[in-house]
């Protein structure tokens, strides 16, 4: 049997206001577009792929599971490493972001905040 890859190659994020999306990601993240069509924006973070998909597409990619509302709650986080939460912190509240967390000391020993997209998925800063 092969081993499993070293990284994940791409995620794929359902959206609901794909325009919303990509401003956001581009504004947030500061990260140049790599493809685009009419239901979908890709986006290269580091060694990997964030492919933000028009909700309504998402039925035929994933059935027979069911797409889940934004409504229904978060049911994922996204970590990605910083050399200081603080200093991100404020260039995100620069750009509007509304935090949900932090930035606060964990007791496993790393300092974190979070955010959400406008696809309601949420992000985590940590150092």
């Amino acid at each position: 049997m092969s081993e499993w890859p070293k990284g994940i190659g791409a995620i794929t994020l359902f959206m609901e206001d794909l325009p919303a999306a990509k401003r956001f990601y581009l504004e947030v993240f500061e990260l140049p577009v790599m493809f685009e069509d009419e239901s979908s924006v890709v986006f290269n973070f580091g060694n990997t792929v964030i492919n933000l998909l028009d909700a309504t597409q998402a039925p035929s990619l994933i059935e027979p599971a069911a797409v889940a509302d934004r409504a229904a709650g978060a049911r994922q986080q996204f970590t990605i490493e910083v050399d200081d939460v603080d200093a991100r912190c404020a260039r995100l509240t620069e750009r509007g972001v509304t935090l949900l967390n932090g930035p606060l000391d964990r007791p496993w020993g790393i300092r974190t905040a979070s955010f959400q997209d406008p696809g309601g998925h949420i992000w985590e800063i940590a150092a």
